[in-house]
């Protein structure tokens, strides 16, 4: 009897349990752990697209995904009366809202729901040592215990402690010059279907997203190049929003109420990771933990879900895993290289300083817009699957 590989899997997000799924899938033994005690069910909006979308497909939850969409109609632009400057509908690949948007909260319970059965989850707990030799890796974990594994893929964030274990500082945290906070908020009679995004002068943006929890995803953005804010206390940096946030108008008051009341407040600064090795030894890294290309480019999910496609692929096809790496890099590569390039004068563009250059940016948004709704008129009057494409990157039927 064929004695089955086992893999240890950090992050039970999304790249992990999708990893985890297809290993299972294919005969592994796959173990998850979680630093949190359950499953960290909050968060924003994300989009699956594309490759992404046809993986979903394949694993069987694309139903589901689609019926835990958000509800959101499409994007508008406001003013500081709230009045709409530019609008994008839902509709098309190129939208600001795809068809499959989903808060991740609930994309990782769909992804856990659908690997539990198969997949070992170890919650309340982490990786504190690494000791690779010939055969195996060997981990202790934070409650000190220990377990040997064949195989450990990192997948637990952009601020990844495990990528450190096996790395140290050898990949970099490209910081864009962009900070950002998240967070939930009530719901009132104002908001609707439509997302609103708002540009204050002085670099800052406002966006309210709806979601299908009957509350209200909230994000600020502003630029700074002062790096030092990330190593402040929450409350060290919950003065920082309210005080990047004062003068903004529109929504001002209500998200200045909201940092100082609510307790689920995420801000950090938005980076990049940039790696020159994803793999060493019997140990390696996918999704944001090795190649976050930011949530500007709208992509981490989908590259997320097409990493752990390939590699467990990959592993599955090949029977000496340093010959998997290899493959897995042939392919994913380029793909992630493409995604990480950011557009020219992002986020600068999108982050105006002065009042002039706020009316520039939402006239621009409308004529866009325009164009914009009679492009999607075009696609939907021909091919109907059109936000349903495979990107530029090929993906192999590995069964």
């Amino acid at each position: 009897m064929k004695i089955k590989k086992k893999v240890l899997i950090s992050g039970a997000s999304i790249a992990g349990p999708t990893l985890g799924f297809w290993l299972a899938k294919y005969g592994y033994d796959v173990t998850i752990v979680e630093r949190s005690e359950s499953l960290r069910l909050g968060g924003q909006n994300l989009d699956i697209r594309g490759a992404g979308r046809a993986i979903a497909k394949m694993m069987g939850i694309e139903e589901q995904i689609l019926a835990a969409n958000t509800g959101e109609i499409g994007l508008q632009f406001v003013n500081g009366k709230n009045e709409v400057e530019a609008e994008f509908p839902a509709n098309g690949s190129d939208s600001f809202t795809s068809e499959a948007e989903i808060i991740r909260g609930d994309l990782v319970n769909i992804l856990y729901e659908c690997t539990k059965e198969n997949v070992k989850y170890l919650f309340g707990k982490f990786i504190t040592s690494i000791n690779q030799n010939s055969d195996k890796v060997d981990i202790k974990f934070s409650d000190n215990s220990n377990e040997s594994f064949d195989l450990l893929i990192a997948a637990d964030g952009v601020r990844s402690t495990t990528r450190k274990l096996i790395f140290g500082d050898e990949p970099k945290l490209k910081f864009v010059g962009l900070y950002n906070a998240w967070f939930t908020i009530p719901k009132v009679e104002r908001d609707t279907k439509w997302a609103r995004w708002y540009t204050a002068p002085g670099s800052r943006v406002i966006l309210l997203r709806p979601d299908n929890h009957g509350t209200i995803r909230a994000s600020f953005s502003f630029l700074s190049n002062n790096e030092s804010y990330l190593n402040q206390t929450n409350n060290e940096q919950k003065e920082v929003l309210k005080h990047k946030l004062l003068g903004a108008g529109w929504e001002e008051e209500r998200l200045m109420n909201e940092i100082e009341n609510n307790r689920d407040v995420y801000f950090d600064g938005i980076s990049q990771v940039q790696a020159p090795r994803w793999f060493d030894g019997r140990a390696g890294m996918i999704g944001d933990a090795a190649y976050c290309p930011t949530p500007l480019t709208g992509m981490g999910t989908t590259l997320a879900i097409v990493g752990a496609y390939l590699l467990a692929g990959e592993l599955s096809r090949h029977d000496h895993h340093e010959n998997a790496f290899l493959a897995y890099k042939k392919r994913m590569r380029p793909f992630v290289e493409k995604v990480q390039k950011l557009p020219p004068g992002v986020p600068w563009l999108a982050h105006p300083k002065s009042k002039f250059g706020v009316i520039v940016l939402n006239t621009v948004a409308s004529i866009i817009a325009s164009r914009f709704v009679a492009k999607i008129k075009k696609i939907f009057s021909g091919e109907k699957e059109a936000n349903v494409t495979k990107d530029d990157i090929e993906l192999p039927n590995y069964e």
